[in-house]
This record gives structure tokens, sequence and C-alpha cells, in this order.
């Protein structure tokens, strides 16, 4: 049974659908809501509520032209603090808050033997997601779009003969704080992650894309210290165990087109506008206090 949370990401994902495969026909916030089958009062409010701007405003983050924007603009501040710190450092950049560890060859040897793997189930803005940890951090966090079961099956896969055991714990709680629309929550976040050095790398790199911001495929490898290994660099970012807080959603293709995604287009397609209507939201000034 889907709970409320569920139906009206659903709903939110239908109406962007909908408006991505009938712009040129400029549908109205009536059309939209008819779709959906909601009156267009109740879809602006559920609208607003869950991405905190109307559809019109949100559509305007997923245009080309203001993703081309938003990649210059990344591209300079990453520049700039990549000049200060030099890429070879940790880089502490933007709001980064995420730290990986690569698990070593004894903890992955005999299928994971050796590890204990707490994994539960819950709601996100995007859908039901499934997050999974070790003592050490958040190993696995995956969108839930064909059932528990085929989620859970696909966690056990890379790992089989660890120990699974189904209950919240606080690395999980903490991680999903990145749902949340008060950031100032979220403190340092640890991942505990099976991958390649190559992998790891391409990883670390992308938590320096800041929320709202975009990297291209290109800047991703030439980041990374692999230089016209994009193709290598796009298997890595399929491969990411971890949705959301490895953001592979912020790599786009440099002609300002989003792109596909592991977990879908028009999913890809809502976290980015719901990503800019938080950072613009944020950057608005406050007006002063009368």
């Amino acid at each position: 049974m889907e709970t409320q949370q569920e139906l009206d990401y659903n709903r939110i994902a239908a109406a962007i659908q909908f408006f991505k495969e009938h712009y040129k026909l400029q549908p109205t916030l009536e059309d939209v809501a008819a779709h959906v089958h909601l009156s267009p009062f109740h879809f602006q409010r559920m609208f607003r509520n869950w991405a905190g701007v109307t559809p019109k405003q949100f559509l305007q983050y997923l245009t080309a032209e203001y993703a081309k924007d938003m990649l210059r603009s990344t591209r300079a501040s990453l520049f700039d603090v990549a000049f200060e710190t030099g890429l070879s450092g940790t880089g502490r950049l933007h709001d980064l808050l995420v730290k990986v560890e690569g698990m070593t060859p004894g903890e992955y040897k005999n299928g994971g033997g050796s590890l204990h793997i707490n994994y539960s189930f819950a709601d996100s803005p995007f859908g039901k997601i499934l997050v999974a940890s070790t003592s050490k951090g958040i190993c696995h966090m995956a969108f839930v779009d064909k059932g528990e079961q085929q989620a859970l099956d696909v966690l056990k896969a890379g790992l089989p003969n660890a120990r699974y055991v189904q209950v919240v714990d606080l690395i999980q709680q903490q991680a999903l704080f990145v749902f949340s629309q008060d950031w100032s929550r979220l403190e340092e976040v640890k991942l505990h992650l099976k991958g390649t050095r190559f992998q790891i790398k391409v990883w670390e790199t992308l938590l320096k894309v800041p929320s709202g911001g975009f990297t291209t495929y290109g800047d991703l490898a030439a980041n990374a210290g692999y230089p016209g290994a994009s193709r290598a660099v796009g298997t890595a970012v399929g491969n990411n165990p971890v949705a959301m807080l490895i953001p592979c959603h912020r790599v786009i293709r440099s002609t300002g087109e989003i792109g596909g995604y592991h977990w879908g287009a028009i999913r890809k397609n809502a976290i980015i506008g719901w990503e800019a209507s938080l950072k613009n939201t944020r950057e608005q000034p406050r007006s002063p206090a009368h």
C-alpha cells in the first residue's frame, strides 16, 4: 500500500513527465492537474508543499539554458576552491559533509562474510528508499521501484555472505537527513563502500559538486585526475551504490540536457528541480524585520 508521500511523489513525477512531453503546447496548470486527477488548487498546493515553489517556477530549473548557466557557475566556483586548496587535498568544498572510506579486501573477502549490515526502508520525497549500513558508515542507498524484496535482493547480491538485520540505526537516520528541508541537521555522513580505487576516486570527486550545481562526464574525469576517461567515469557513475548522497544526478551533458539516470530520467528531473528550488530559496535575501 502506498504511503501519502509515495502517492504525492508519483503524482509529481507524472506531472513532470506531462510537462516535459507537452512543453511545446504550453500546458496550463489546469491541464496538468487534470492529468494527475487533482483540482488545480490541490495540485498547486501539493506541488508547492513538495518543492517549495510553483510548478511554473520549478520547470524553469529544468531548462537547458538554466542548466548551462549553473554548469558554468559550478565550474568557476570549483576552480576557485581548487586553486586555493589544491585538487590533491581532501577537497572540503562548499557544504561537503560526506566522507568516503573504501572497504578493505578483508572486509569484502568471501562475499563480505565478516560484515554485519543493518538495513531499513524509509519514505523520501522521491519514493521509498532502502538504506543499509555497516558499523563504519552507509554502504548502500537505493530507490525501491520494484518492491522491497527485489531491492533487498540487489543489496545482498553485492555482499551475499554478510549478516543482514532489518533495523534502523543512527548512521541511517543521519544519512536520511539529506532529504530534510533543513540541512543544518545533517552532520558529517560516513560512507563505507565496496569499490575499486578508480571508482572511489570518481565518487569522491562527485562529492565536490554542490547541491544545485552540475558537472559533465568530461569535467568529472578531468577533476578526478583521469582526463580523457569519460566513458570509464560514466561507468563508475552508473555503479554508484549510494543514491543521493553521492550525487550522480548532478552529472549532465555539456549541452545542458539533463540526460539519463540509473533511477530514471523523470526522477533525475525531480531531484534536480528540487535541489535548485532549495538552493534558490536559501539564497533569497530575507526581508528586514519590522
